[in-house]
């Protein structure tokens, strides 16, 4: 594929908005893991949860101002993983993390699927399991569809699914912390530093959505402007959420109750002034941010398979479409998620598709230190922002991989998968090259 045609494939229609890129990735971002996060935090950070919402958010800001810059200065389809290639060039690096991510995608939309499956089959067939995997797979059916239909619905259909999110729970936050107990958020029964920094492991992981936003530069009209509004804006509204909820969560319940109810302690919270009600609007808000989180997790890969089919990254096929329409790496990922719905106990390794998502962001800040001149970025900040991400990955690894083994073994089996894919597509790609090739040709190796 020559320069013109790879523009081409990168800039189909411009048609999506600042908001409705914002909100892909909110939808991502703000998902079933709120509901898990809240009691697995407070069990580390008690009621100081708040602070370390705040503090991840801080974090993922500064990841963010990297992603901001990359995007401003390389908008394509191929989004963040245009930004590793950047950097580090077409090699063996950029395959790897490429292959790292669209896997994690199809982990990420698959977990939360059964997420989704989980509460719907709760509401309507006494939480019995085979109707848990038909909901999470006709969910990932529909999406799939949705996205087959063009970047233009799947905005309009997320913008009113995270408008739904945002305004259950910003009315629960809001009527939780106008009656809650100050005394239960009382600084002076908050655990020590340690333990609050500790539990930005986990809280960390409610932001990792945000990186899809920079799959959207191919559907903006001005990426270079828009993109980082963009994510500055989906960073700030998913903070005030997160330290919103926590704060009326953690004022109306004890950190013991919240670590006692679980997933349900944001209907725990809410029955003490909304009653019954607040229960079923905490499922709704389930409902809706697991398929706004599906939806999310599927929308890059049409775009980003596209792009790295053309890159000599991924194998030609994933630039095709079947039928004219369906994107050939969008129905594939859909299919690795169905399998993994249908087959995996994917509770098990829940916290898996966190774990690889630090380690590409840490790859892709690092790849930045060789393009930052050219992006105008402060070196100041994307040290902090590295050492941050690197840091939390390391956090997690010393105080989760240890104690959920199958997560580990999971990491490691799919950072191999991702390495054996890459050498056996380059293999292939390389004997098929025409023999006649410049030897030393740029990025031929």
């Amino acid at each position: 594929m020559n320069g013109k045609e790879q523009v081409a494939a990168d800039q189909p229609k411009k048609q999506m908005t600042i908001l409705q890129a914002s909100f892909i990735g909110v939808g991502a971002m703000v998902g079933a893991g709120i509901f898990a996060l809240l009691s697995a935090a407070g069990a580390v950070a008690g009621s100081a949860v708040w602070l370390s919402f705040l503090i991840a958010g801080a974090i993922c800001a500064m990841q963010g101002y990297s992603f901001a810059k990359l995007g401003s200065r390389y908008p394509t389809a191929g989004g963040m993983l245009t930004y590793l290639a950047k950097g580090f060039g077409e090699g063996h690096i950029t395959g790897i993390v490429s292959w790292l991510f669209y896997m994690t995608g199809a982990i990420v939309a698959a977990m939360v699927a059964t997420s989704f499956g989980g509460y719907a089959s709760a509401v309507v067939a006494d939480d019995d399991r085979g109707w848990a995997i038909v909901f999470a797979v006709g969910l990932v059916v529909v999406m799939t569809l949705l996205n087959i239909v063009g970047s233009t619905a799947v905005a309009r259909v997320q913008s009113l699914i995270v408008k739904v999110v945002l305004a259950i729970l910003s009315l629960f936050a809001i009527v939780t912390i106008m009656y809650w107990d100050p005394a239960l958020l009382n600084p002076a029964g908050y655990p020590s530093l340690r333990e609050i920094v500790s539990s930005v492991a986990l809280t960390f992981f409610a932001f990792l959505g945000f990186g899809v936003i920079t799959f959207t530069a191919k559907d903006l009209p001005r990426p270079g402007r828009q993109l980082p509004r963009a994510i500055y804006l989906a960073v700030a509204i998913a903070t005030t959420i997160y330290v919103a909820v926590s704060l009326g969560v953690f004022g109306t319940l004890t950190p013991d109750q919240v670590v006692e109810y679980g997933t349900t302690a944001l209907a725990e919270a809410a029955k003490p002034t909304l009653g019954q009600a607040g229960y079923v609007l905490m499922v709704i808000t389930a409902l809706f941010s697991t398929a706004g989180a599906v939806n999310a997790s599927l929308y890059p890969a049409a775009g980003m398979t596209r792009h790295l089919a053309a890159a000599g990254q991924f194998p030609p096929a994933f630039g095709r479409q079947i039928g004219r329409r369906a994107p050939v790496g969008l129905v594939v990922m859909a299919l690795i998620t169905i399998f993994m719905v249908v087959a995996l106990d994917l509770n098990s390794i829940a916290s898996l598709g966190g774990a690889v998502a630090l380690l590409i962001f840490s790859s892709i800040t690092a790849a930045h230190f060789r393009t930052y001149r050219e992006t105008h970025a402060s070196l100041v900040v994307l040290v902090v922002a590295l050492v941050a991400t690197a840091g939390t990955l390391v956090v997690f690894a010393m105080t989760t991989l240890v104690d959920e083994p199958m997560t580990a073994i999971a990491f490691v089996v799919i950072l191999a998968a991702a390495l054996l894919l890459d050498l056996i597509w380059k293999g292939v790609r390389d004997r098929g090259s025409p023999r006649s090739a410049p030897r030393d040709q740029p990025g031929s190796a």
